[in-house]
């Protein structure tokens, strides 16, 4: 990402050693700047079964949440010098990337190519998006009408509930 002006929020999985906990690892690029990383170990085994992994996004909030459970929340901060993803069209991307440089254990356990080939399998994947139409999108997206139901003032925050399972 060095260099380049793009907005990119992340879910991530750091690789493990056979037997330890998973690390997902979420971060927030905005004008080609991240540097907003928070990880979780989650309850769960990630390769165990599928689960529902969601990217909320809206011009007021992101939030990453798993199973309805909400992990991490970034909120738009933009009065207090905080950037916000929220002037450029995004794209969905999925890979498997080769991180060993810093993702497992810091860098100290590097990738087993033997272990290959490394599958991900998604299953009902679907998305609620505001299309991108031209140069006038991102203001008719952040536009609260009846049509960006996700610019509704109870989308802004999370209710109690939300916030207690995250906490």
């Amino acid at each position: 990402m060095t260099g380049m002006m793009t907005d990119e929020i992340d879910f991530e999985f750091l690789g493990n050693v056979t037997g330890e906990p998973y690390t997902i690892h979420t971060n927030i690029f905005v004008n080609g700047v991240g540097n907003r990383e928070e990880q979780f170990k989650p309850w769960f085994d990630p390769t165990s079964d599928y689960h529902n992994y969601t990217i909320f996004w809206s011009p007021y909030i992101v939030q990453w949440s798993i199973d309805g459970v909400v992990l991490r929340v970034f909120r738009n901060n933009e009065d207090k010098g905080i950037p916000f993803p929220k002037t450029r069209a995004m794209a969905v991307y999925s890979s498997i990337w080769n991180a060993d440089d810093w993702a497992c254990q810091g860098g100290r356990i590097k990738t087993n190519w033997t272990h290959q080939p490394f599958i991900a399998r998604y299953l009902n994947y679907e998305d609620s998006v505001c299309p991108w139409t031209g140069s006038n999108s991102i203001q008719d997206c952040s536009a609260e009408t009846p049509e960006n139901w996700y610019t509704a003032p109870e989308f802004r925050q999370l209710t109690q509930s939300q916030t207690e399972n995250m906490n």
